[in-house]
């Protein structure tokens, strides 16, 4: 299994989302950050599951599409580094991959 490791911006991005769907429900909350814990897990299994990330065309970046969130990581070495976590609906900032 490959290490994990997150990035402040990752890390950042959850909290933001727990926050927004606890304050209409802790119940869904708690299942998403358990959802995302267990995509991540499977991501450090098989890290070369994911697709590529479109936007950057970059075989080392890749994603997982959990519901509406789309989770940016990137292999690197004998680790993945969770680089965001954030809805599928907007758009992606290049400067993310970098």
């Amino acid at each position: 299994m490959a290490a994990i490791r997150w990035t402040e911006q990752a890390v950042d991005d959850l909290e933001a989302i727990v926050n927004y769907i606890s304050t209409g429900s802790d119940h869904y909350a708690r299942l998403l950050v358990t959802d995302v814990f267990a995509a991540i897990e499977r991501a450090a299994l098989f890290p070369n599951a994911g697709r590529i990330v479109p936007e950057a065309n970059n075989p080392e970046f890749r994603e997982i599409l959990l519901g509406s969130y789309r989770i940016i990581y990137r292999i690197k070495y004998e680790a993945i580094v969770i680089y965001s976590i954030y809805h599928s609906a907007r758009l992606l900032d290049p400067r993310l991959l970098q």
